[in-house]
C-alpha cells in the first residue's frame, strides 16, 4: 500500500531500485599518488618518498628537484622511474642520510666518493659530517709507524704530509727526517722521540707532549704548538718562525740559535732555557716567564716584553739586543 505522501516505504523498496546499494570509496587526497617516487640512479632502482628527499635539507639541489611545485624533476624510463645520471653505488648512503641524518657506509664504499656525491646534490650538512669523520679517522697506529721505520733508513725522508695522527703514541721513536708538513699531531705523545731534521711546517701540535724530545734543526715555521709540552727539549737551531706557542711549556730546553721571529709565546713557560744567539725579533713575549734564562747574544729587537719575567738571567740583557 502506498503511503499517503507518495514516498516509498523503507520496508518496501521501489520496484526499479537496486536492492543492494554499491559501496563507494572516498577519493584519494590530492597528491597521494605522488607521495612515493622511484629513482633510477645509474641503473640502480630506489623507491622513497618526496618527503624523504625534501625534508632534511630543503635548500639542496635534490630537494628542489622533487619539491611539490616541481612538475617534472627529470626524464623517466619506461617504468616511470626518474633518471639520474650518477653512480648508484654511492646513492644508497645519500638516501640513508636523508632518511635518518646519519652517515652509514660499508667498507667497499669510499668516503671520498660519498663526499663528492653530497656536493653534487647540494647536501652541505652531509658534506660537513663526512669531513668530520675524515678528521677523526686515525688510520695509522704506532705499530704501522714501527713497521714503516724498520724498513727504511734514518736518512730517508718519509712522507706523512697532511696525515691525521691526532692522539697517536710515537714516544721514544727515531723519527728523523720525516715530512710532517700540514700533519695533525695534536694531543700526540712524542716524548723523548728524535724528530731532528723533520719538517713540521704548519703542522698542528696543540697540546702535544714533546717532553725530552730532540728537535735539532727542525723546520716548524707557522706550526701550531699552543699548550704543547716541550720541557727539557733539544731545540738547537730549530726554525719556529711565526709559530703559535701560546701557553707552551719550554722549561729547561736547549734553544741555542733557535729562530722564534714573530712567534707567539704569550704566557709561555721558558724558565731556565738556554737561548744563546736565539733570534726572537718581533716575537710576542707578553707575560712570558724567562726567569733564569741565558739570553747571551739573543736578538730581542721589536719583541713584546710587556709583563715578561726576566729575573735571575744568566747574563744581563744589553740594550742593543732590544733596540727597535
Amino acid at each position: 500500500m502506498e503511503p499517503p505522501n507518495g514516498t516509498v516505504s523503507p520496508a518496501e523498496p521501489a520496484a526499479d531500485s537496486d536492492p543492494v546499494a554499491p559501496i563507494r570509496t572516498a577519493p584519494e587526497p590530492d597528491g597521494r599518488a605522488e607521495r612515493w617516487v622511484t629513482l633510477n640512479v645509474g641503473g640502480e632502482i630506489f623507491t622513497t618518498t618526496r618527503l624523504t628527499l625534501t625534508n632534511r635539507e630543503p635548500n639542496s639541489m635534490i630537494a628542489r628537484m622533487f619539491a611539490q611545485d616541481q612538475l617534472k624533476p627529470a626524464e623517466q624510463d619506461a617504468q616511470g622511474a626518474y633518471l639520474i645520471d650518477r653512480n648508484g653505488h654511492y646513492f644508497r648512503p645519500i638516501l640513508d642520510y636523508l632518511r635518518h641524518g646519519r652517515v652509514i657506509y660499508d667498507q667497499h664504499v669510499s668516503l671520498q666518493g660519498i663526499l663528492e656525491e653530497a656536493r653534487y646534490y647540494g647536501l652541505d650538512g652531509l658534506a660537513r659530517l663526512i669531513q668530520e669523520i675524515e678528521r677523526a679517522d686515525v688510520s695509522l697506529t704506532r705499530l704501522d709507524f714501527i713497521r714503516t721505520l724498520v724498513t727504511s733508513s734514518h736518512t730517508t725522508e718519509l712522507r706523512f704530509q697532511g696525515v691525521h695522527l691526532s692522539g697517536i703514541n710515537l714516544s721514544k721513536l727515531d723519527l728523523r727526517n720525516i715530512n710532517f708538513k700540514y700533519a695533525c699531531l695534536s694531543h700526540c705523545n712524542l716524548s723523548y722521540a728524535n724528530l731532528s731534521w723533520c719538517c713540521l711546517e704548519r703542522a698542528e701540535l696543540r697540546c702535544a707532549n714533546l717532553e725530552g724530545a730532540k728537535l735539532h734543526s727542525v723546520m716548524a715555521a707557522c706550526a701550531d704548538l699552543q699548550g704543547a709540552k716541550l720541557k727539557c727539549c733539544d731545540l738547537t737551531r730549530c726554525s719556529l718562525e711565526n709559530a703559535n706557542m701560546k701557553g707552551a711549556t719550554l722549561e729547561g730546553s736547549v734553544m741555542e740559535g733557535v729562530s722564534l721571529r714573530v712567534a707567539n709565546l704569550k704566557s709561555a713557560n721558558m724558565r731556565n732555557c738556554t737561548l744563546n744567539d736565539a733570534d726572537m725579533a718581533g716575537a710576542n713575549l707578553e707575560s712570558c716567564d724567562l726567569t733564569g734564562c741565558n739570553l747571551k747574544g739573543a736578538n730581542l729587537r721589536g719583541a713584546n716584553l710587556k709583563g715578561a719575567q726576566l729575573e735571575k738571567l744568566v747574563t744581563p740583557v744589553h740594550m742593543s739586543q732590544i733596540d727597535i
